[in-house]
This record gives structure tokens, sequence and C-alpha cells, in this order.
């Protein structure tokens, strides 16, 4: 009787805990590549060249850049901060190239 009442009591606390939790990071590169863009923030290219301003935040973290009269969302996963500059590993012909 006691061991099934501290099995119901564990996967309480766990359930509990899941539930508030934040997301998880799944993988090293996805902790790596965790970056906190703001909107207005300038977009640096591959080639070190400015791009766009950012638009808008998805919210998986990808931004959302006009660019030639159209809007294009940079993946979360080209982008990092390089010497303190918002910067995708995209150079803006890829951007550009992005439907």
């Amino acid at each position: 009787m006691k061991s099934t009442w501290f099995v119901a009591a564990i996967g309480t606390v766990m359930v509990a805990s899941a539930a508030g939790a934040a997301p998880a990071i799944s993988s090293p590169q996805q902790a790596a590549n965790a970056v906190h863009a703001v909107e207005g923030q300038m977009l640096i290219t591959a080639d070190g060249a400015r791009l766009a301003r950012v638009y808008h935040v998805n919210a998986d973290g990808s931004v959302q850049v006009i660019l030639d009269y159209r809007m294009v969302t940079v993946p979360v996963i080209t982008l990092s901060v390089k010497n303190g500059e918002l910067t995708t590993s995209l150079t803006r012909k890829q951007v550009n190239s992005i439907n």
C-alpha cells in the first residue's frame, strides 16, 4: 500500500512540474542558436552586409523582414549573434529566394 501511494505522489509531482516547465531545448545546436531577436533590429547577411530591419519576430524565433517590397521569413536556424549583431548565415540572394 505504501509503494502505491509513493508512485502516485511522484507521478502527480512530475505532471505538475511538466505543466509549468519552459519548453525544452532538445539539442546543443538549438541551445547555441537560441537568439533573441527584437523588432527593429538590423539583420546582417553572411557576408557582413546590412539586409533589413526585423519587422516581426515569430513565436518559433524566425524573423520577418521586408525585402524588395515583400515579406520574407528568415529561418531561426540561420540566425546567430556575431559581434553583437543579429546575423543570418544566408546571403542576400539566398534570403531573396525564400518563398
